[in-house]
């Protein structure tokens, strides 16, 4: 008889070794490790977890930030490299799919990508997802990714597929996702205080999970980082105040969201800690047989989208007979 997968996730919702790639990897290490002991199979980190979000562009002048944007740079990580070698160790060790956020650095110098890592439990780096657009003032620090990351992953818990933050608003992106069978979703983020004052992100987070679980007839798990207090004392460097700007209740939210849009078991919104929850991917059947918008509820002779998976190059040789691209940036790596 047909029968999809039954797990156990788990969402992390905590702070990264701020600007310590390696801390903060041994810190993801020991979080794996702690929630493979109490049975998750899929583990999921929020955004750039390794090793930090570029708050500075929030709370300073651009040219304040500069001097952080380089620190960020030189704590960014390459794909693959040490920190991705070990993060797979620990997958293998453990058995667990791991979905972890990091800087990742890129090969034009001053480069950084907003980057997804898809490890499985063989701990084979299966797939990495970049940013496509990075949101507001992040721009100010993130190149933005391409079509070629946009892609669902099998594994052996199900198909999987990743967005980081404020991606989770882009229809167009999760539709993506969905055709390409997507029953499993990870959306990473970041504790975000700083937002207007009729803003709770909180909320915002589950909101747009729940839509996409609602639309899609799929589970997510959603994890998102706290600011620590280690982290404030960093920046009060630049910043005196920053405790004031950087701390507001209803700023972050973990949780899982089923294929009804509901969340299950209990999520955690601002406090630091692991959700889990057990999922059973069967229950993603029978809600499509009222809205199946990759199937009998759509109209594709009349909706048409297009998504260009070509990597982005900076450059093309040609010679008049023949061309070749150089520095194909964004095909992912085996770690």
């Amino acid at each position: 008889m047909y029968d999809l997968p039954k797990f156990k996730a788990a969402a992390v919702q905590t702070s990264p070794v701020f600007l310590n790639p390696q801390a903060t990897t041994d810190k993801a290490c020991s979080i794996i490790k702690e929630a493979a002991g109490k049975g998750a199979q899929l583990v999921a980190f929020p955004e750039v977890f390794i090793a930090g979000y570029p708050y500075w562009n929030w709370i300073m002048s651009p040219v304040q930030g500069s001097k952080w944007y380089e620190r960020l740079y030189k704590s960014s990580i390459t794909v693959p490299g040490p920190e991705v070698t070990q993060l797979c160790q620990t997958a293998r060790e453990t058995g667990t799919v791991v979905v972890m956020g990091i800087n990742e650095r890129g090969q034009s110098l001053g480069e950084i990508y907003n980057t997804i890592l898809i490890i499985d439990e063989t701990g084979t780096l299966i797939g990495k997802h970049r940013k496509l657009v990075p949101t507001w003032a992040e721009k100010l620090t993130w190149t933005g990714g391409d079509g070629s990351s946009l892609k669902v992953y099998p594994t052996q818990l199900g198909p999987l597929g990743v967005l980081a933050c404020g991606e989770n608003t882009n229809t167009l992106a999760r539709f993506t996702l969905l055709a390409q069978g997507e029953l499993i979703h990870i959306a990473s983020y970041i504790s975000l205080p700083v937002a207007p004052p009729d803003y709770n992100m909180a909320e915002a987070i589950k909101i747009r999970a729940a839509a996409h679980s609602f639309e899609g007839k799929l589970f997510t798990i959603v994890s998102c980082s706290t600011i620590s207090k280690e982290i404030m004392e960093v920046l009060k460097e630049d910043v005196p105040d920053v405790e004031t700007l950087l701390t507001r209740k209803d700023s972050a939210f973990s949780g899982i969201i089923g294929p009804n849009g509901a969340v299950v078991g209990a999520p955690l919104i601002d406090e630091e800690g692991i959700v889990y929850a057990d999922i059973d991917l069967n229950k993603c059947i029978q809600p499509k047989q009222m809205h199946d918008i990759l199937g009998h509820y759509n109209r594709f002779d009349i909706f048409d989208l297009r998504v260009n998976t070509a990597p982005q190059r900076p450059i093309t040789f040609t010679d008049g007979n023949s061309s070749f691209n150089s520095l194909t940036t964004n095909t992912p790596d085996k770690g």
